[in-house]
């Protein structure tokens, strides 16, 4: 199973802010070891501290977060099928303890910026259904007011900042996030997911360059689902794992379990207080899986069998795994998932039906949003005109 090679049951050693190496030699070696970084299957992360200290309320409100997202993403697909959003699509399903788990450990002051595969993020900072089903119907009531899309959702008030649509193209943006909230001295951090696939961008070296340099509290998600596109890891990626890239830039790096929520939530916690302690950067590969190809044009069965995803949903789905750890905990019972899921699906398509029957935008709004100065001009001390304005 060519896609799945990158699971292996692997030790992980340096935690990110550990400086228990004499020199960057020795840190080197150490990340270039073959047994160093991959994710341990048998660790059980529901004894760390930042588990530990969740009410049984709030292990049941992570749960239903997934729930919602996948339902959410099925209903878009059905309406995708149906003719109601164009475009691409790019699902979130198999992904999604990535998401809610790293969320779930951020503050007022952290931020998130992500790459085209947004809609399992934007459900997990906050935004609720309706604008984000409206977005994918091109709706004026969506997100981005109709004109973003699938790619581009954006919530600036829940410190979400999209939803980009080129490959690697948000990883310098993160940085300036991150550079902005050091710069104002909050104690914050940016959280930059991407894909396997934009590790191979450069812009993502710069970024990891400067954010070196400069000692900046980003935190660089790779979540790493197999493919880029429909191209395997082994065929598109030198170099195992993806995350050891920041080693040559003196950079805390780790490989997590993308299936595993309270796994994700200890890895990103870690990260994201190094970044609030000491303003240090951090990358981390979350292995995970996507259920459904790269967008739903995608024909996905010309490049992984369909043994394999059956194999990764039936020993690995997030949901399912995380249900079974709360009902050995005696939090979550067959009664209450049912209800979750119910009210889930009542929800995605409660949100279908006010999309499809929101207005589309007129299209004297086309040229709106593009420019600060030109929605604000009253507000603006620019000179001269922007291109799309008549004299």
């Amino acid at each position: 199973m060519e896609g799945l090679h990158h699971d292996t049951d692997l030790e992980s050693t340096q935690m990110p802010g550990e400086k228990d190496l004499a020199s960057n030699e020795e840190k080197m070696a150490e990340n270039l070891s073959p047994d160093s970084h991959s994710p341990v299957v048998s660790s059980d992360y529901s004894s760390d501290p930042i588990n530990t200290a969740l009410t049984s309320e709030q292990k049941i409100d992570l749960y239903e977060q997934m729930v919602r997202i996948r339902r959410f993403e099925e209903r878009s697909l059905r309406a995708y099928q149906q003719g109601h959003i164009g475009g691409f699509l790019h699902l979130y399903i198999g992904q999604e303890a990535v998401a809610v788990g790293s969320v779930s450990v951020l503050g007022k002051d952290d931020h998130i910026i992500t790459a085209y595969r947004d809609h399992g993020h934007a459900l997990a900072v906050g935004m609720n259904m309706d604008e984000c089903m409206a977005e994918l119907y091109g709706k004026k009531t969506g997100c981005s007011k109709g004109k973003g899309g699938s790619m581009h959702f954006f919530a600036p008030d829940k410190n979400f900042w999209g939803g980009h649509g080129i490959v690697g193209g948000q990883t310098p943006l993160g940085l300036g996030i991150a550079y902005a909230l050091k710069y104002k001295g909050l104690k914050g951090s940016c959280l930059c997911f991407m894909g396997d696939g934009a590790t191979n961008q450069g812009p993502f070296y710069e970024s990891l360059n400067l954010a070196s340099l400069w000692d900046l509290p980003v935190v660089y998600v790779i979540e790493n689902n197999g493919y880029s596109m429909g191209t395997s890891e082994s065929r598109h990626s030198a170099g195992e794992p993806l995350a050891r890239r920041a080693a040559p830039f003196d950079i805390s790096w780790h490989v997590a379990h993308g299936h595993d929520l309270y796994e994700v939530r200890k890895v990103v916690n870690d990260a994201v207080t190094l970044a609030h302690t000491e303003n240090k950067p951090t990358v981390l590969e979350i292995v995970t899986y996507r259920y459904r190809g790269h967008s739903v044009a995608d024909p996905d069965q010309t490049y992984r069998s369909k043994e394999e995803i059956e194999e990764y949903k039936k020993n690995k789905d997030p949901i399912n795994l995380f249900a079974d750890k709360l009902t050995g905990e005696g939090i979550l019972t067959d009664s209450i998932a049912s209800d979750i899921d119910k009210r889930s699906k009542q929800e995605a398509d409660a949100s279908a039906e006010f999309s499809a029957a929101s207005p589309f935008p007129d299209p004297e709004e086309l040229m709106d949003d593009i420019y600060w100065e030109t929605d604000n001009p009253e507000q603006r001390t620019s000179k001269g005109s922007m291109f799309f304005e008549h004299p």
